[in-house]
């Protein structure tokens, strides 16, 4: 059990500085020798070593761009992408993380939002994923920095001024405004082109002291990060959050490899463990009795925690999920379930300093459409018609998109997007209820439910699952024995071999709507 000290009282002081600084700030208070970060290779990098890496790579890579410039970063997970996110914020450029699972066409529509005219890669991870076709098409937009060049290409001079500045920051490190811009992230794409997310330096560091004063870390913890750094959580959370906070990360550069995840999460003894419904289900299903046994915390987002997943991932681990909520726009976290208050079917009670209100959506009594306001949430969007502006949120207010609910003790339950409730015969019916039904009744499986028109209703309700076994009647019988209205039974039954997925684990309902209306069309 973590002692109650471990919690971290709220300080908006803290939030008052760049990153950098506050990666300085973590190196003065915890020690330069410290380990900090463990790559995919087993390298070891301390603070001392993040720091003197970032000021040299950072002052080779500064060259050509203007202070402010917004620099693609296009890496997976590791000390790489850590080290090259701190280079450019180091010198007041702003990273700006590409999606590389995304697609060429989202790609440059990004780049071109966010006005991005150099992009940091590598070979090795080009190869190792095989991109050399988006790397060609890319490199026709914009200039592509490899980390091995750079590296290679550094000078006597580069390392001299690291090394002074390691040990005077101020002689060559930017200073910029914590309210500026210090990180571009950007939204899946799946309404039309992707938009750019702003997050200031306060935004995330907020966040970061939001979650300190919610959960309570000791220096012994050592957290696995498997998750993107393109996806804010796997940045806020798996990444700055360790760093920040004076534990140790374990980074893993793809969350596809659960027997190479299980095996190193046992090797480290890992305490906290962050992932996703999908992924802690595959991990939970490959582990051996005790992989997982050093894990006190699981921290699961992104995406609803499935009650299967979460029985499941109890009984066979011996562990509890605590489900949390956030959107990119938030920095990510907005609420998240507690050790000592974990209250299933909810995202737990908020973090502190994040106000919220829920406005009222016809047809769904008792829940509200949720918007957020508080030091974590954006700047604001840049939109592809507008490159390189921010549109601010309203007052502050970011509309989240989804519909939630607040009990008496505070605590958040998420229904679904609201553009995942469908109108049938003039009722509202909830997707994830759909959902919900087919996953009780063949819990091993992947369902997703989507809308498709109907000459009579409006719209019918489609299940795509890779249930072999899925059929109509089978819901519908659930459906009367527990009480659920037959609205929520899906007109139709695709069996496919797989749901896509998007690379954060999510279910990608574009390409299930597309599969939907395709197999529609051919019948």
């Amino acid at each position: 059990m973590i002692p109650a000290s471990a919690i971290v009282p709220y300080d908006p002081r803290t939030s008052r500085r760049s990153l950098f600084e506050a990666l300085l700030a973590a190196r003065r208070k915890h020690g330069g020798k410290i380990p900090a970060l463990v790559d995919a290779d087993e390298r070891v990098l301390n603070y001392d070593t993040l720091v003197t890496g970032a000021l040299a790579l950072g002052r080779a890579l500064k060259r050509g761009t203007r202070d402010g410039e917004c620099v693609g970063v296009m890496l997976p997970t590791g000390a790489a992408a850590t080290v090259a996110i701190f280079a450019v914020s180091a010198y007041g450029r702003v990273p700006t993380m590409i999606n590389f699972t995304s697609g060429a066409a989202n790609i440059l529509s990004a780049l071109k939002t966010a006005q991005v005219t150099q992009i940091i890669t590598a070979h090795r991870f080009i190869n190792l994923a095989k991109l050399e076709e988006l790397e060609r098409t890319l490199g026709k937009a914009v200039t592509l920095v490899y980390l091995e060049e750079v590296r290679e290409g550094l000078t006597l001079l580069d390392k001299a001024v690291a090394a002074a500045g390691s040990l005077m920051p101020a002689l060559v490190a930017s200073r910029p405004d914590p309210d500026s811009l210090a990180v571009v992230l950007f939204t899946s794409g799946t309404e039309g082109a992707p938009k750019g997310v702003a997050l200031s330096h306060v935004n995330i560091l907020a966040n970061i002291g939001q979650i300190l004063a919610h959960i309570g870390f000791v220096p012994e913890d050592v957290m696995f990060n498997a998750l993107p750094v393109f996806h804010c959580f796997g940045l806020t959370g798996g990444t700055f959050l360790p760093l920040f906070a004076g534990f140790k990360v374990v980074s893993h550069p793809t969350p596809l490899q659960p027997k190479e995840i299980l095996k190193r999460i046992k090797a480290h003894g890992a305490t906290i463990l962050i992932s996703t419904d999908t992924f802690i289900g595959q991990y939970a299903r490959a582990a051996d009795e005790d992989d997982l046994r050093s894990v006190r915390l699981l921290v699961c987002g992104a995406e609803r925690v499935r009650e299967e997943t979460r029985a499941f991932v109890r009984k066979k681990c011996g562990i509890q999920i605590l489900e949390g909520y956030g959107v990119t726009e938030a920095s990510p976290v907005i609420a998240i379930n507690q050790p000592d208050a974990n209250h299933s079917g909810t995202v737990g009670r908020m973090v502190t300093q994040v106000e919220a209100k829920l406005e009222p959506v016809e047809g769904i009594p008792g829940a509200g459409r949720l918007k957020v306001r508080g030091p974590n949430v954006m700047l604001g969007y840049i939109l592809p018609d507008a490159p390189g502006v921010i549109a601010p949120p309203p007052e502050g207010w970011h509309d989240t998109g989804d519909v939630a609910s607040l009990d008496d003790e505070g605590f958040l339950a998420i229904r679904g997007r609201l553009k995942r409730f469908a109108k049938i015969g003039g009722e509202t019916v909830s997707l994830a209820v759909v959902e919900n039904i087919a996953a009780a009744l063949w819990p091993d499986h992947a369902h997703a439910a989507v809308t498709a028109p109907d000459p009579r209703k409006g719209e019918q309700i489609v299940l795509v699952t890779d249930a072999s076994e899925a059929a109509r009647p089978s819901l519908l019988a659930w459906a009367q024995h527990h009480g659920v209205s037959e609205l929520a039974v899906p007109r139709r039954v695709m069996i496919v071999a797989s749901i896509p997925l998007l690379a954060t684990g999510k279910t990608d309902y574009v390409a299930v709507q597309k599969m939907a209306t395709e197999t529609a069309a051919e019948n």
